[in-house]
């Protein structure tokens, strides 16, 4: 067993680095936040590689003299608190003085610093921990901090780091978030030589939001405004029916912090339990500010987490704001929402979240009843009178949506033996057969329906697109944008036509044939988004198609209300044709049967 010993000052920093620095992003959040601290009006964000080689952050804030650069450089140097007291106090981003010895501790690391009143700027160049020279410069008020070659001096941390691409997005990730949160400070971000974004100065968040996801984005947001105890909640949300696949344009800021809060980002998406179907995550930039003492950002080493005191209190009141915003917006942009047997209840509001005394007794479940004239739906496919042979199954055309589809071949009704006796809650078709009952899950049968038949599509190349008279204007942030650049050959040989259009626009010029026009936008960002998380993989053609024709059953598949005897046995007949008619494409199943031994059972008999 070796013998105690003090650890020198530069591996304490390299230890250090590893809690902080977990990567590129991480020195930019730092310095960012140093920036913001300083009263910066004016931040400028540069890398270069993913932040391998360079990360450039500029500020026009208060500055430093030369002690306190030098003093800044030293392990736990800070002008944000003075004892553990101030913790409960906060009201700066950094407070912990690691960042700076930790990023040079692992890094060529260049200082410039001047505060107002002095003639000169104070230079500082440390390359991996050790100083190479202190000296006087020439530079405006603010600071300028360039960190280059990232890790060299500790290669087995350089390894871990993911692709260049990844890493970028990350920073821009990063950088987005501390824009959001100080609307009125001017943000330039540039990657490797171009610029990401460059947002003014902005008297408000929405027009920031504009700014940084564009104006598509910003027009489906209204503000938010709530206060409680102590308590307040602002920023804007998403209009109910607007929403996302990912939670990337979910946000939250605790007293002007970007946070990763399971308290709040689930009290929102509860808040849409009933104005976004599941699997859907809302639009919302919200800010929730409080008495600093009753919240704790010391709890995550890169303070990305936060911890209430009392998490149950917090929940209820973002809740019942973000509830009451809702019912305020009515139901414009949802289906309608009916009891059944009972009138629609009040705009927005589901009926069992309506007071007691509006309601008498239990409330009746509800469902979800889609407009008629609701675009992009995949209507109940009627029997063929002739259908093609398996080996042809041959294309879905606009009017293979329609009421005389194109057939995959049926399964004779006769032969499943089974005996259509009604539709339950409007979803569920149920069957008498010799062995006991069946209940089929038509939304999934129509999925897995649609999924093998656009599957053979994607994988014999036969996917007939139509164009479209008026080009579907889509404006995406930078990362969607980077996303969808790298991928237009792919959307593009699968019936899209997709052109860029200016910085962050796009024009969608044709659709797949099964594709409503009214669907491409929503479905584009879909899809981006499983991109985005990997879900559709870049070095599988044969998986990334299939992830596709996944996506496309999955989201476009609207079900009337009501469907005839007919539509169902040919539906039944449809599944069964299929190679895997016992599970829908994500795996639940299709049908359950219940068998009269199980019968007799739950009857006691």
């Amino acid at each position: 067993m070796a013998k105690v010993r003090i650890l020198t000052d530069r591996v304490a920093n390299q230890i250090a680095a590893g809690e902080v620095i977990e990567r590129p992003a991480a020195v930019v959040k730092e310095l960012v936040e140093n920036a913001l601290d300083a009263g910066a009006t004016r931040i400028e964000v540069e890398f270069r590689h993913g932040g391998r080689s360079l990360m450039r952050i500029e500020d026009n804030g208060s500055g430093m003299a030369r002690d306190d650069a030098l003093l800044a450089l030293e392990r736990h140097a800070t002008s944000k608190i003075a004892e553990a007291a101030d913790l409960d106090r906060l009201a700066s981003y950094g407070f912990r003085g690691e960042a700076l010895p930790s990023i040079a501790s692992v890094s060529r690391f260049e200082l410039q610093t001047r505060e107002a009143g002095s003639d000169v700027g104070t230079e500082i160049l440390v390359n991996g921990g050790k100083f190479v020279h202190v000296r006087d410069c020439g530079r405006p008020v603010g600071t300028r901090i360039e960190v280059t070659h990232l890790f060299n001096s500790v290669p087995a941390r350089r390894k871990f780091l993911k692709t260049d691409p990844t890493e970028a997005a990350h920073i821009i990730q990063c950088v987005r978030l501390y824009a959001l949160a100080c609307p009125a400070t001017a943000f330039t971000l540039i990657e490797d030589g171009r610029v990401i974004f460059r947002s003014p100065e902005c008297t408000t968040l929405a027009e920031r939001v504009a700014e940084i996801f564009g104006r598509q984005t910003a027009a489906a947001l209204v503000p938010l405004e709530a206060g409680e105890s102590g308590m307040r909640l602002s920023g804007l949300i998403g209009r109910p029916g607007t929403g996302r696949a990912t939670r990337h344009e979910m946000i939250v800021f605790v007293n002007q912090r970007p946070v990763d809060s399971r308290t709040l980002n689930y009290a929102l998406i509860e808040s849409y339990h009933e104005s976004l179907p599941k699997g859907r995550y809302p639009l919302a930039f919200v800010f929730f500010e409080c008495d600093p003492a009753a919240v704790d950002v010391n709890v995550h080493p890169a303070k990305r987490e936060v911890r209430f005191r009392s998490e149950p209190a917090v929940r209820a009141f973002v809740i019942r704001s973000v509830l009451q915003r809702l019912r305020e917006l009515g139901t414009a942009a949802n289906p309608t929402l009916v009891t059944p047997g009972g009138p629609a209840s009040s705009p927005g509001v589901p009926a069992d979240f309506l007071p007691a005394k509006a309601t008498s007794g239990a409330p009746e479940p509800t469902r979800w009843i889609q407009p008629a004239a609701s675009p992009a739906v995949f209507r109940p496919m009627a029997a063929a009178p002739a259908a093609p042979p398996p080996s042809a199954p041959g294309p879905v055309s606009a009017a293979a949506i329609g009421s005389s589809p194109v057939e995959l071949p049926p399964r004779p009704a006769a032969a499943l033996n089974w005996r259509f006796v009604g539709l339950a809650h409007s979803n569920y078709a149920l069957f008498e057969t010799s062995a006991g009952l069946v209940l089929l899950d038509r939304r999934a049968a129509h999925e897995r329906v649609w999924f093998e038949r656009l599957r053979e599509q994607f994988a014999t190349g036969t996917v007939p697109s139509q164009r479209l008279l008026l080009p579907i204007p889509v404006e995406l942030d930078p990362i969607l944008t980077a996303l969808l650049l790298d991928r237009l050959p792919f959307l593009n040989a699968h019936g899209f036509e997709v052109s860029e259009f200016g910085r962050n626009f796009f024009r969608v010029e044709a659709v797949p044939a099964w594709m409503e026009p009214a669907d491409a936008e929503p479905f584009l960002r879909d899809l981006l988004g499983a991109f985005r998380e990997g879900r559709v993989p870049d070095n599988n053609p044969g998986l990334a198609r299939e992830e596709l024709a996944r996506l496309a059953a999955a989201k476009a598949i609207r079900l009337p209300a009501t469907a005839g005897e007919a539509e169902v046995q040919a539906l039944a007949g449809q599944l069964f044709a299929t190679r895997s008619p016992l599970t829908n494409p994500a795996g639940r199943p299709t049908y359950i049967e219940l068998h009269h031994g199980e019968l007799a059972r739950r009857f006691q008999k």
